[in-house]
């Protein structure tokens, strides 16, 4: 694959940055049981996991900013429109499209 003027064996995103770290021998061989097993590569499969892990680290991050800024008052009124639901019934429509 041609990419610029180099040759390129896989193309990559531009805007991806190259990680690389040690693990024990069993953990990158299960790493590689289940890249196999996902049919995906195993570099796939460890930048799913690590973003997963991120995101999960951001999530504890957010509870703890609604437990020091909770909602104001008018952020609160908001929710009086989600509890509104359907205005009118629409359960006799489940059939409709047989």
């Amino acid at each position: 694959m041609e990419h610029g003027h180099t040759r390129c064996h896989t193309y990559y995103d531009l805007c991806m940055t190259m990680l690389s770290f040690r693990v024990a021998d069993e953990v990158a061989d299960d790493a590689q049981r289940w890249a196999e097993q996902l049919g995906i590569d195993r570099s796939q499969l460890l930048r799913d996991a690590l973003h997963r892990h991120l995101v999960r680290l951001a999530s504890e991050i957010d509870a703890i900013t609604w437990v020091d800024r909770p909602l104001d008052e008018a952020e609160r009124s908001l929710a009086a429109v989600a509890d509104w639901g359907p205005a009118e019934d629409w359960s006799d429509w489940s059939d409709a499209a047989r």
